[in-house]
């Protein structure tokens, strides 16, 4: 047998390997509308978190797109295509470090099926990293609290060999991790507002007026340092209008 012939036999034998997982993958996932059905009948408050991952939240029905091996009770949720969930569900919906993972046009539909799934009145939270705060990095000489910040990324994510420069925390800022697109508080508050929330605030991480949704951050806690966690990111809470009907 020939080397091609023997590489395209190899090939479509991965292939094939991969679809298999995939298939058992999706058949393995509890399916989005029983779990939704099953969580909303045993909680009177409703919470829905986006982009659980590893991080699941007691009392939320914890999703994301990616299963992993030791995501137990989160369920399989595509916040870029139409929520699998009826209109009004929810009190509350929160993201966090999750809506840079994907375009612009995507986090737009992601904000709309929010304001859709939550009832009258109800709160999303969300929590991403600061562009404005990352593009602040870049000059002769950044605060001590930024020049931490670019020691900690590039002695965590980038080669140690790179030099201490905001150019380089910057450049990996956009192209680590997934990320497709980052927010300064401008443009996320525009979002929110062009998605029809309103009540739009700013809040410090860990913090709330509404008991459900303080201290639930826990992306220092995935990244083992609580404190550039805090210093990289912005939170973002706004309401679906009480008066709102339908979709």
């Amino acid at each position: 047998m020939g080397l091609r012939q023997l590489l395209k036999r190899s090939n479509a034998a991965v292939g094939l390997v991969n679809d298999l997982r995939r298939i058992r993958a999706t058949l393995g996932r509890e399916s989005p509308l029983r779990a939704v059905e099953a969580y909303s009948c045993a909680h009177a408050i409703r919470k829905l978190h986006l982009g659980a991952g590893t991080g699941s939240l007691p009392g939320w029905l914890n999703t994301d797109i990616d299963i992993l091996p030791d995501g137990r009770g989160v369920v399989y949720l595509d916040a870029t295509r139409t929520f699998p969930i009826e209109t009004g569900t929810f009190d509350y919906v929160y993201s966090e470090h999750m809506i840079e993972h994907i375009p612009w046009e995507a986090g737009l539909l992601m904000l709309r099926e929010c304001r859709r799934v939550l009832k009258p009145g109800g709160i999303i939270r969300i929590a991403t990293p600061d562009l404005a705060v990352l593009l602040r990095l870049y000059g002769d000489c950044p605060d001590p609290a930024g020049q931490q910040y670019i020691r900690w990324i590039v002695d965590r994510y980038l080669n140690r060999a790179s030099p201490y420069k905001a150019s380089f925390v910057i450049n990996n800022a956009f192209r680590n991790w997934g990320h497709q697109f980052l927010y300064d508080g401008d443009l996320l508050e525009m979002a929110l507002q062009n998605t029809g929330f309103t009540r739009i605030r700013r809040c410090n991480p860990g913090e709330s007026t509404d008991e459900h949704l303080r201290g639930i951050e826990c992306h220092g806690t995935n990244v083992r340092e609580q404190a550039m966690a805090a210093f990289e990111t912005m939170v973002f809470e706004a309401e679906r209008p009480r008066e709102a009907r339908g979709g």
